[in-house]
């Protein structure tokens, strides 16, 4: 049996960890959560859950693969909890912003959320941990539950599903700059 300061140094080294982890938490509960604040409740109860039960964590995994299972796997309670429910929370007027920005830049990016929002939820999930979070293959497939033949394959028909509600033929559609270019107030280059 370990000395008992022992446990108290790797349970503060881990609750660092845990820390030094809020950022990407938030980034992959914003692919879960359209509301910012609703984004939010998930990390605190993910980091909750995580700090109640930093006992059962193995050392030598990586903490960022457990705490995105426990958020991923809270995120899928909530919406089991939420189907019984009163339907029509998400649809609430006040929630949707009062004007739209007018910048195209803007306008795109939110195009492109949109997008990712109709996904279905395996492949927006692949999607933002490989491509947005850059989480490994095999941390994807710990966190998803899946293989990672399965990951790669959510990960391609998630890109071209979003490249069909786009619009887009091409991959480099996605990382081409749209109208951003202007010089002495004239647009430079336009998007064809």
């Amino acid at each position: 049996m370990q000395p008992h300061h022992s446990r108290d140094g790797r349970q503060s080294r881990e609750a660092e960890t845990i820390v030094d982890l809020i950022p990407a938490l938030r980034a992959f509960a914003r692919s879960f959560c359209r509301d910012p604040s609703d984004a939010d409740d998930l990390v605190q109860e993910t980091l909750t859950k995580g700090i109640a039960h930093i006992d059962k964590f193995e050392p030598g995994t990586r903490m960022k693969s457990w705490l995105f299972t426990i958020m991923r796997n809270t995120f899928y309670t909530r919406i089991k909890i939420s189907k019984r429910e009163a339907p029509g929370l998400a649809d609430c007027v006040s929630a949707m912003p009062v004007s739209e920005a007018t910048q195209e830049w803007s306008l795109r990016g939110q195009e492109l959320k949109e997008a990712i929002d109709r996904l279905p939820p395996h492949y927006r999930e692949v999607l933002v941990l490989i491509g947005v979070l850059g989480v490994s293959y095999e941390e994807a497939a710990a966190i998803c539950g899946c293989a990672i033949g399965t990951v790669k394959s959510r990960l391609n028909r998630g890109r071209a599903h979003l490249l069909e509600h786009l619009g887009e033929d091409s991959p480099r559609a996605l990382i081409e700059p749209t109208a951003r270019i202007v010089a002495d107030g004239i647009l430079v280059e336009k998007r064809r």
